[in-house]
């Protein structure tokens, strides 16, 4: 079974993870979601860990698995390993999930904007608490370069 694949991209914050869930749940899908690779000091670079340890093997029709990152102490470290068993739609969730590198793979490519930066930035510091303000800011600067460099917005297929 080759699975379907969604990307659901945008600024942190801004309602991603609430749109790939939703999505899921109508699709029957598997939600993989980026924040299980990135880390504050390695936003984008980690793709290759889930091209290969997920994709390519799901769009081979086999299992991926992948190590996951832990958050629970405040500060990424890597935690248990998770198995994506085959699936008819896969939902990668997160900033850079519809990268210019996967565009042509994808079947559906979602954007979703959310409201301004001050108030992305203040649900995000909800979600990973006030500790993490200035890594979500510096963040917030780092995703606005890579999503003018990858025109990410762009290319979407539906925009939310």
């Amino acid at each position: 079974m080759t699975p379907r694949l969604i990307a659901v991209d945008g600024p942190s914050g801004a309602g991603k993870s609430t749109v790939a869930r939703a999505l899921a749940a109508e699709m029957g899908a598997v939600v993989v979601p980026t924040d299980h690779f990135a880390t504050w000091d390695d936003p984008v670079a980690w793709w290759p860990r889930l091209l290969d340890g997920v994709i390519e093997p799901l769009l081979r029709g086999e299992p991926g698995r992948y190590q996951r990152m832990d958050w629970s102490e405040g500060w990424p470290r890597l935690g248990g390993w998770v198995t994506v068993e085959p699936t008819g739609v896969l939902i990668v969730e997160g900033v850079s999930s519809a990268r210019r590198s996967i565009s042509p793979r994808l079947d559906l490519a979602v954007w979703v904007d959310g409201p301004d930066e001050a108030e992305r930035l203040e649900r995000a510091v909800a979600r990973d608490g006030e500790k993490h303000r200035a890594h979500l800011r510096r963040w917030q600067e780092f995703e606005r370069g890579w999503f003018a460099v990858d025109d990410t917005r762009a290319r979407a297929d539906r925009i939310l």
